[in-house]
């Protein structure tokens, strides 16, 4: 049992390496954001789809809990069409330094969905973090923009991630996931067909871009997602938690010695971004004794 839980503790490091690493590859990656998106859907779709048909699981979802799908599928698209964005404007080290507000937003958010009370700890680190955050815009001010664009993409997942955490308890994951990418496809290609987009240079990329697409959507998007929750169900949610906010760890890392130059920050960047990543990783621990102490 405890190499078990050893493996899944292990194969979790590697799924947070792996989301870490989906942020280089939206720099390496050459076309529009809307465009990237669009290909990382419709092809972690149709894995997804080939992984349903192996397990042999149901693709039939209640007509109700469908247009649920829907809309958090339009909530996915959006969240990583300005999640790769914020990369093109600005860098992979600014969107996962933003990135890391993720945990706290959802601690701010969960009231509204389950019901409980804002409490005072969450709100004293949440002003940690702005001094945090106001360190980093105080020093990489012409990466504004692209500061903009990640907020917008953390808060829409932090939503859609709250959303899933309701569908899942009755649907299988991979299922919830296939409709809601295809979902995303769905609106993206509406757009697009207003616009005009779907020519012959839209299909038209470079042999490098294909393989990274392929990456992005096969290991990065379908299988991280099927293994982390595999991996849930050996790991506590504490420790799920805290190891996940390693990614933006991970990536600024990966960025540095991958992409170089543009992702050599100032000294009080990485101050900020660390200051950031501490009081995160400091809140889920306050969140846990305190929980440990009301069982």
């Amino acid at each position: 049992m405890r190499n078990d839980n050893l493996k899944s503790y292990l194969n979790l490091h590697l799924i947070v390496f792996i989301w870490g690493f989906t942020a280089i590859l939206g720099a390496l990656i050459t076309i529009d954001a809307e465009n990237l998106v669009w290909f990382r859907m419709l092809l972690a779709m149709i894995f997804l789809g080939g992984f349903i048909v192996y397990k042999k699981q149901s693709f039939q979802v209640p007509i109700k809990e469908l247009f649920k799908l829907i809309f958090v599928g339009l909530l996915i698209a959006l969240h990583w069409i300005f999640f790769f964005k914020a990369i093109h404007v600005s860098n992979v080290s600014i969107t996962l330094s933003i990135f890391s507000l993720g945990a706290f937003f959802a601690s701010l958010l969960e009231p509204l969905f389950y019901g409980r009370k804002i409490l005072f700890y969450e709100v004293f680190f949440g002003l940690i973090i702005i001094a945090g955050l106001a360190l980093i815009l105080q020093v990489e001010i012409k990466y504004l923009t692209g500061v903009y664009y990640a907020l917008a993409a953390i808060i829409l997942g932090v939503l859609f991630t709250l959303m899933n955490g309701k569908l899942i308890a009755d649907h299988e994951p991979s299922v919830i996931t296939f409709y809601e990418f295809g979902a995303g496809v769905f609106f993206i290609t509406i757009y697009f067909l207003f616009k005009g987009k779907f020519t012959a240079d839209f299909f038209t990329m470079s042999l490098n871009n294909w393989v990274l697409l392929l990456i992005l959507a096969s290991i990065c998007t379908a299988y991280a997602f099927t293994a982390s929750v595999k991996v849930m169900q050996k790991l506590t949610p504490y420790t799920v938690m805290l190891t996940t906010n390693l990614e933006p760890v991970y990536g600024i890392m990966l960025a540095y010695f991958i992409l170089g130059g543009k992702e050599k920050m100032s000294t009080e960047f990485y101050i900020g971004a660390l200051i950031i990543v501490i009081t995160v990783i400091l809140n889920g621990v306050f969140k846990h004794y305190k929980n440990k102490k009301e069982l």
